[in-house]
């Protein structure tokens, strides 16, 4: 385990962020605060720059407004934005922070945005998987 691994997970404990699932080998942890819309959210050390990956919705069948919408949410977003995974079949909310010099307030700050956009636009994606 690298020296920032273990930093990303102190600053984890020290928010209080409920650790689901950890695989040390891969410097990756895997955190959910569901009252905040975080289920399954990904943080992955890689090399120089940490991951912050969650899927939030499947990409419909049909999917209308929904690309324009998201381009409209991310606009609003503090940090992160919302993006399709490499197979078009999710959208996720994704954000990258430097691991060089991160500090807990960075991280707190990336975990909250996410928390921040489900709180203001949950329902609107959640609408898109309903209309499929």
């Amino acid at each position: 385990m690298s020296e920032k691994f273990n930093l990303v997970k102190a600053h984890l404990l020290e928010m209080g962020m409920p650790v689901v699932m950890e695989d040390p080998d891969e410097e990756l942890v895997v955190v959910e605060d569901e009252e905040k819309g975080i289920k399954n959210l990904i943080i992955d050390c890689e090399d120089s720059i940490l991951i912050l990956e969650q899927v939030i919705i499947p990409v419909p069948d049909d999917p209308g407004e929904l690309f324009r919408s998201l381009l409209k949410m991310n606009r609003r977003l503090v940090h992160g934005a919302f993006v399709m995974d490499g197979d078009e079949k999710h959208i996720l909310f994704r954000d990258t922070l430097c691991l060089e010099n991160l500090d807990r307030n960075e991280l707190e700050g990336s975990i909250d945005a996410l928390g921040l956009a489900m709180a203001e636009h949950g329902a609107e994606l959640l609408g898109y998987v309903k209309q499929s």
